[in-house]
């Protein structure tokens, strides 16, 4: 059994308030969680408004699929022109 867990540094640029950081942020958990099947969470500056830190994690039987599966939420994550990733963790246990 294979662990994977991401921990990624988000800005939010646009963001004005808390309100707005939280309904990007929710949309951005939402389709990680049903297109990857990750468990997502905010971890950290929580009140902070143009400023996030998730936590993402899947158990695979497999490194090769944990790798493919953080790559595409990476993609995804990316390509949301609302955020950019300032810094990613990513540790398989």
């Amino acid at each position: 059994m294979l662990v994977v867990v991401v921990q990624l540094e988000l800005f939010f640029p646009e963001s004005g308030s808390l309100k707005e950081k939280r309904f990007v942020l929710q949309s951005i958990k939402t389709r990680v969680r049903q297109k990857f099947n990750f468990s997502v969470a905010e971890v950290d500056e929580n009140d902070k408004w143009q400023k996030s830190v998730i936590g993402l994690s899947m158990v695979a039987n497999e490194r090769k699929i944990l790798d493919q599966a953080v790559q595409k939420a990476l993609d995804l994550i990316e390509a949301d022109g609302r955020v950019i990733v300032v810094n990613k963790i990513v540790e398989v246990i």
